[in-house]
């Protein structure tokens, strides 16, 4: 679910390049890294994205691999959330870029907001 700290890292993201492409993780992706289906579909997700004035270009993340969606889209930098920073997907992903020489940005995420944590409280509340 898009949520404040989704917009926090888009619009500092644009900031951090001339042309930002926002990567809109597909159903089967999120299943995967999640478990569990988005709630919002995502040809929805990306029209909320594609919506954003930070945001020049949404397009689907499908892949498994990051470098993937680089060999499909050849940009120069890609911007995670720092809680990716020190983790060993992060470590995977610094290293896989270094390879092509893509700089690794990491901006702050936003701890008191997240999507499990929107999705745990709709889950109580229409449990309730």
């Amino acid at each position: 679910m898009f949520h404040v700290g989704h917009l926090n890292i888009l619009r500092n993201a644009r900031l951090a390049c001339d042309f930002l492409i926002a990567g809109v993780v597909s159903d089967e992706r999120a299943v995967d890294a999640k478990g569990k289906m988005p709630i919002v579909p995502l040809a929805e997700r990306l029209e909320i994205v594609n919506s954003i004035r930070y945001v020049d270009d949404a397009v689907v993340e499908d892949v498994a691999e990051k470098l993937d969606m680089w060999r499909r889209l050849d940009f120069d930098v890609i911007i995670k959330g720092d809680d990716w920073r020190g983790t060993p997907k992060g470590d995977k992903l610094e290293r896989d870029f270094a390879k092509v020489g893509v700089e690794v940005v990491y901006l702050p995420y936003t701890v008191h907001t997240s999507s499990t944590m929107l999705r745990q409280v709709l889950h109580t509340r229409v449990a309730n």
